[in-house]
């Protein structure tokens, strides 16, 4: 028999007990429905790590001052100005693994426009730190170097801002706002950034020159840096060693002796990103493990079913071998029919894990992202399945004497 008459005869044996079939089936469509619900969710949630860190800013560090210390009290990093405005030069000029650095310093501050007023954080900075952050301009333009330089009264607003100074349909490009009692003119607002990974608002805020910000808002520390400097290395390969090499130019130039505690502190977040992947990939591998538990069920009950399945048909399995069907035909039959269940199972598991992704979806409003190789291979693992579990009805079948089957009562 060719295979085409082989996959007829087993589809038609099949539908002889439709019921009985899928009910079969079942445990192949819990465990395919669940890899495919598991695995798009994970995969998803991956996805949106690696979109909130990318929002972040590509190859990004962050390095703080040191930690201060009251008796037995010990305050957060940042909380001892210990960075100089000398470092942050030092680090552009001499670390080969950083592309660009900048500062950032930032306070509280009223907001005024319009008879409006907003209470927003207004930041210090210079045009670079929106080149690390990978933060677009919505309108108008940023700040240029020479208006740092020039200590220009000029700001760009993010769109919480905007929204609730000027509204969301005025244009607010050449309007002025008033930072306390300075007048700042805005020249752009920075594309909208959403959330951040810690919930807060990234878009409620306010930037100014670095130079501005010291003179007009908060004077600083002379020739500390009262903020943090952000720094983006050449590449994401290139994120530890710039780490290492920035640990490196600080503990010399603050002159830290061996095994003396830094008094900076140097944030990967690539490292942080790295941590988030880890742990989504984790909880989808468990998640992808249980349902395969569940796929080894759904074998065995196929198993079950077939040899059933070869007791029932005993008569008929000793009636062709007696009008010439070879061993290899009758275990081919089995086989066939085994696989074709267990890839049913796998088509409707697909459906089922599609369905439940999207209701997940739509109700809890998680991620989702479907990888076609994903759906492929739990198909391959269905067949595979129904495979490896119907090959010991399918040998018991073709063992059959055709004498003692077509005795069979």
């Amino acid at each position: 028999m060719s295979f085409v008459q082989v996959l007829f005869v087993a589809v038609r044996a099949l539908l002889r007990n439709p019921l009985r079939s899928f009910l079969t089936a079942l445990g192949i469509v819990i465990g395919v429905g669940c890899v495919i619900a598991m695995t798009s969710i994970g995969s998803g949630a991956r996805a949106r790590v690696d979109e909130t860190f990318s929002a972040m800013g590509s190859n990004m560090l962050i390095i703080h001052s040191g930690t201060s210390r009251r008796g037995g009290a010990r305050g957060g990093a940042g909380t001892l100005p210990t960075l100089q405005w000398e470092d942050l030069e030092a680090i552009q000029n001499e670390v080969p693994a950083i592309a660009s650095a900048a500062p950032l310093l930032t306070s509280a501050a009223q907001l005024m426009a319009e008879g409006q007023n907003w209470a927003s954080s207004v930041r210090g900075t210079t045009p670079v730190y929106f080149e690390i952050r990978n933060w677009p301009i919505g309108r108008g333009r940023f700040f240029y170097d020479a208006e740092v330089d020039a200590g220009a009264k000029v700001i760009v607003l993010g769109q919480t801002v905007v929204d609730n100074l000027f509204g969301a349909f005025t244009d607010p490009i050449g309007q002025i706002v008033r930072v306390g009692r300075v007048p700042f003119e805005v020249v752009g607002v920075a594309a909208k950034k959403g959330q951040s990974a810690f919930g807060t608002d990234n878009d409620d805020v306010a930037f100014v020159p670095v130079t501005s910000y010291r003179s007009r808002i908060e004077g600083g520390l002379g020739q500390f840096l009262d903020g943090t400097i952000f720094a983006s290395a050449v590449s994401a390969e290139a994120t530890q060693e710039a780490q290492r090499q920035i640990e490196e130019l600080l503990r010399a130039r603050h002159r830290i002796r061996p095994g003396e505690p830094d008094d900076f502190v140097v944030r990967n977040l690539g490292d942080l990103a790295a941590a988030q992947q880890e742990g989504a990939r984790t909880m989808t591998s468990l998640l992808a493990g249980i349902a395969l538990v569940s796929l080894v069920v759904g074998g065995i009950g196929i198993m079950n079913i077939m040899l059933v399945s070869v007791t029932e048909r005993t008569r008929e399995i000793g009636l062709r071998m007696a009008v010439g069907a070879r061993p290899r035909s009758i275990l081919s039959q089995f086989l066939v029919e085994s696989m074709v269940l267990s890839l049913i199972g796998g088509l409707l598991g697909v459906a089922a894990g599609l369905g439940s992704a999207s209701w997940l979806v739509a109700r809890f409003d998680w991620p989702m992202l479907l990888e076609p190789g994903i759906v492929a291979l739990a198909l391959g693992t269905s067949a595979v399945v129904g495979i490896a579990f119907g090959l010991y009805p399918a040998w018991k079948a073709s063992r059959l004497d055709p004498i003692q089957a077509l005795r069979y009562e």
